[in-house]
């Protein structure tokens, strides 16, 4: 069976020595400097590859994003979370079409707008679900 991607980071940070945080865990500043640093070397990467029509690079930087993304759910703990927590992300995404059933954009640069009827994601709530079955299963 095809390893998920986060499964793929796990193995590097199995394999380097790098924290895995089984529960949320935000107060190592070292890391959380540096998970910061990665995403915004990346992220640079992107702006520089999409400027100059390097489509290689802009795979590459792209790539890159989502294993060091990965790498910061591992770091500080939010791993577990991920799905549930992009399933509520989803959800609300998809709650803001306009009341016609269409997208609503602003026109200057294409983006998806909050139409009438968005409801925020609930992230509060999966935290909670997720802390309530860690409970159960302990």
């Amino acid at each position: 069976m095809k390893k998920t991607t986060l499964e793929c980071v796990a193995e590097f940070h199995a394999t380097y020595g790098l924290p895995v945080k089984n529960e949320p865990h935000l107060g190592d500043a070292r890391t959380n400097a540096l998970r910061i640093s990665l995403l915004q070397e990346e992220l640079n990467e992107l702006k520089e590859a999409l400027e100059s029509g390097d489509e290689v690079g802009v795979l590459d930087a792209l790539t890159d994003l989502q294993y060091v993304l990965d790498g910061a759910y591992l770091s500080l703990g939010y791993h577990k979370l991920k799905d549930a927590a992009f399933a509520e992300v989803q959800r609300s995404n998809m709650s803001k079409l306009g009341r016609d059933g269409k997208p609503v954009v602003r026109p200057e640069d294409g983006k998806i707008l909050k139409g009438p009827d968005y409801t925020p994601p609930d992230l509060a709530m999966v935290m909670d679900v997720w802390r309530k079955g860690q409970k159960q299963a302990a």
